[in-house]
Formats: structure tokens, C-alpha cells, sequence
């Protein structure tokens, strides 16, 4: 008699818990870009001791986290038309010159969110190809190739099951072999030569149960360890 193979029940991580671990990995002095949606979030959780510049596209320089309710400043919103603050120093000034920054490979990083990535770093999140869903390609483009380390935040597949991290992208491209890093609600990964390495797994979960859940073939780091975040 065969035994049944019961899968554990998983717990994935919340969009805060994503943006969370994104910003453990940003490096004292660095300047980012944080794109419109999930990546905002990264602002709240700035590590201690740490002294990071955040750039937004419509024309801020030392972007904060957002403002406590009842505290928002009608004058600084971020690409996404959301209340933000701004820390000392800080500065806002018109949108070319935000482009300038992004196109003139001044920034460290940039965090993006995605439709789809492919195995070999290609980046898709700016159309589904959905008649009904208008297209917005905003900054993307600008930041995919003006600077050297993009990394994503997304879920690891869509709201029906589907994955998200692919052979090959099957909506319109921001640009090609750009993407260096994923953060998922499931798992951390690296695109190297060889493609996808995982990183880190959430609580529970196995590589073969992740390697179901993605279209792309996956390689295991062996020095991978549990994705470890606090409940926010």
C-alpha cells in the first residue's frame, strides 16, 4: 500500500513581511528607487543604523516612510500618489531631473514589481496584454537600464495558481536580462548563469514543492536557509 504524501499547510508571507526582508539586503549609503506598489513599502523598514536614500520618479531625493494618519503633507506624494514624508536633507524638484538620475546610472538599486520573470533576468510589469487594463509603463523602462542591480517583489504565482517566474515571459517586456534578485511570498532567489538559485524557502516548505509552483527550472543553494521574517 502506497502512503499518501500530505503537504503541510503554508504560510506565505504578508506584502509587509516581502518589503520586510527587501530591505535587510540594502546596503548602508545606497540610493533607491522604490517602484510603484509593494516596493513603497520598503521605506517603513529602513535598518537601524543605516543611512539609505530613497529616489522616486516624480521628483524626490530622501523620500521617508509614510506619514502616521492625520500627519500627510498635500506636497509630497510618491510615483504612486501616495503620502510619503521626507528626511532631512531631503529634496523635491521637477521629474526630468528624476529621470536624469535614473537614465544617468545614478542610482544602486532599484525595486520593482513584476508580472512575470524569466529565467534569464528578463522583466515583464508593465502589461498582461488585457484589452480591459490600461497599460503603464511609467519610469520602468528608464530604471531597467539605468541601473545594474533591479530586483523584484511579487507574489510567486498569480491569484489562479499560475506561475510567475518563468522559461520565458509570455506579456511585453520592460527589458531584457536586467533582473538580478526576487523576493517572493515564498521564497528568496538569485539569477545567475545558471538561472534561478534559491536562497531562502518560507517555513515548511520543500524545493520539489517549489519547483511545482514555478515554470522555470530552480537550483538549490546548498547553504540556503528558512526565510525568516517577524509578523508584521
Amino acid at each position: 500500500m502506497k502512503t499518501a504524501i500530505v503537504e503541510t499547510e503554508l504560510k506565505p508571507l504578508t506584502r509587509r513581511q516581502m518589503a520586510w526582508r527587501a530591505a535587510q539586503d540594502i546596503v548602508d549609503g545606497s540610493y533607491v528607487n522604490l517602484g510603484i506598489g509593494m516596493p513603497t513599502l520598503i521605506a517603513d523598514y529602513v535598518v537601524a543604523g543605516r543611512e539609505i536614500i530613497y529616489h522616486s520618479e516624480n521628483g524626490l531625493l530622501g523620500m521617508g516612510p509614510a506619514p502616521p494618519a492625520g500627519q500627510e503633507d498635500l506636497d509630497l506624494i510618491n510615483a504612486g500618489k501616495q503620502y510619503v514624508t521626507i528626511v532631512p536633507g531631503g529634496s523635491y524638484f521637477d521629474s526630468s531631473v528624476a529621470f536624469a538620475m535614473m537614465r544617468g546610472g545614478h542610482l544602486s538599486m532599484v525595486f520593482m514589481g513584476a508580472f512575470q520573470v524569466s529565467e534569464s533576468g528578463d522583466l515583464a510589469n508593465w502589461s498582461t496584454n488585457d484589452e480591459k487594463a490600461l497599460p503603464a509603463v511609467g519610469g520602468a523602462m528608464d530604471l531597467a537600464v539605468g541601473c545594474k542591480d533591479i530586483r523584484v517583489l511579487m507574489e510567486h504565482v498569480t491569484r489562479d495558481g499560475k506561475p510567475r517566474i518563468l522559461k520565458e515571459c509570455t506579456y511585453p517586456l520592460t527589458a531584457k536580462k536586467v533582473v538580478k534578485k526576487i523576493y517572493t511570498d515564498h521564497a528568496v532567489l538569485d539569477i545567475d548563469e545558471k538561472g534561478f538559485v534559491v536562497r531562502e524557502m518560507i517555513e515548511g516548505l520543500t524545493f520539489e514543492r517549489l519547483q511545482k509552483m514555478t515554470e522555470a527550472e530552480l537550483h538549490l543553494d546548498p547553504q540556503w536557509r528558512v526565510l525568516d521574517v517577524p509578523e508584521l
